[in-house]
């Protein structure tokens, strides 16, 4: 049939979830190409300074691209992962945010120079190991094979949406609320619909070697880096006054960039015995503000501001919107009204909770959602 002769580039990271991509297209029929892409080799600032992760992935997505009986090619975008992912990360915390790198990694890298280069090598679809789902058209049924025409794709009224996985733990949508329809309409996200038991479970069936490989963590591609070591060589030490709320000096920082709201650990008093939570920071005056333990009251906010809102459909919906939001990776939704800030600027976005939020973080991502279905998302400014 003509689906099965569609040519997938599979982005292999060397990671179960991947491998059992490629193996799933493979099984029903699909040309697959399978792409280790290299984007980081330094592993300087990584906890474990003994490995070198990317040879050991590489490794990893070579072995499983063998047992599944198909072709890995490796591209390496170093250059170009230092220059949109990196630089945005350094330059977010010297700006006393916190970024999410791995929302950058995705537009700009997985999304950006994977598919851009995967389209110009004749590949009609690319895929990856995210925990997510893709509803095509207007059948109003989720499927994760279904890749027939294009053309189709682009007349549809509804386009593609973009889904929650069926694995609410291990769902990713927080991470892809960049994503554009002229992005999806060439994606294909397969074991969005299995739960990580279920895909282990079907690696082990494949025969794949990585069928008990532990998750990644840490930044994307990058592995588990020390953040606040690689900061540091980044970004020039300046001691600050640790203060509470009320004004009362309660320490010394080595500068606000290297700190996150809600961050316990590295905040010193010289009392001892009181834990501390960074609740602010003041950039301009170096300055950062806590509260007495993980509940204390400045911890939580009603609202926040956010800007660089984009909507998955390509339409702004219409405002006020009443929907649910998410503001940290595997956070439970959260009812909540979107309205916009136009007296401020078209690109603000005010967003009120039904109830307290804990530790909202100027940097990060919050993403709007209408059940499983991912609407879009912003960045937060600030807490209001």
């Amino acid at each position: 049939m003509e689906a099965a002769a569609k040519k997938i580039f599979v982005a292999m990271s060397g990671g179960v979830d991947s491998s059992v991509t490629a193996a799933l297209l493979k099984e029903q029929g699909r040309d697959v190409t399978g792409i280790f892409m290299k984007n980081w080799s330094d592993s300087a600032f990584l906890k474990d300074t003994t490995m070198c992760p990317w040879v050991a992935d590489q490794e990893d997505a070579r072995k499983a691209a063998a047992v599944i009986g198909i072709p890995l090619y490796t591209f390496d975008f170093e250059k170009e992962y230092r220059e949109k992912v990196v630089a945005y990360m350094i330059a977010g915390y010297k700006a006393g945010i916190t970024p999410n790198p791995d929302v950058m990694c995705n537009k700009e890298i997985k999304f950006g120079l994977f598919l851009q280069k995967a389209l110009e090598l004749g590949a009609d679809f690319v895929a990856t190991g995210h925990y997510v789902r893709l509803r095509r058209n207007d059948e109003f049924r989720i499927s994760n094979f279904e890749i027939d025409s294009k053309l189709k794709i682009q007349n549809s009224k509804l386009g593609c949406q973009l889904l929650q996985a069926k694995d609410r733990n291990k769902d990713q949508s927080y991470f892809l609320w960049t994503l554009t329809q002229e992005q999806l309409k060439y994606c294909v996200f397969p074991i969005g619909e299995y739960t990580k038991p279920e895909v282990r479970e079907m690696a082990r069936k494949y025969g794949l070697h990585n069928a008990q490989k532990k998750d990644s963590q840490g930044v994307c591609f990058v592995g588990d880096l020390d953040v606040f070591e690689f900061l540091k060589s980044q970004i020039p030490t300046h001691k600050g006054k640790i203060m509470t709320a009320s004004g009362r000096e309660v320490g010394e920082h080595e500068g606000v960039e290297f700190y996150t709201i809600g961050q316990r650990h590295g905040i010193g008093s010289p009392g001892g015995g009181t834990a501390y939570y960074v609740v602010g920071k003041d950039a301009k005056k170096n300055i950062l503000y806590v509260g007495e333990g993980a509940d204390d009251k400045e911890l939580y906010g009603m609202a926040l501001e956010a800007r660089a809102a984009h909507w998955i459909s390509g339409n702004e919906p219409e405002l006020p919107l009443r929907c649910e939001a998410r503001i940290r990776y595997r956070q439970s939704l959260q009812k909540c009204i979107v309205n916009s800030l136009f007296h401020v600027s078209r690109f603000m976005f005010h967003v009120e909770f039904d109830e307290p939020q804990r530790a909202i973080t100027p940097g990060q991502s919050v993403v709007f959602y209408d059940g499983d279905t991912v609407l879009g998302g912003a960045v937060i400014v600030q807490k209001v």
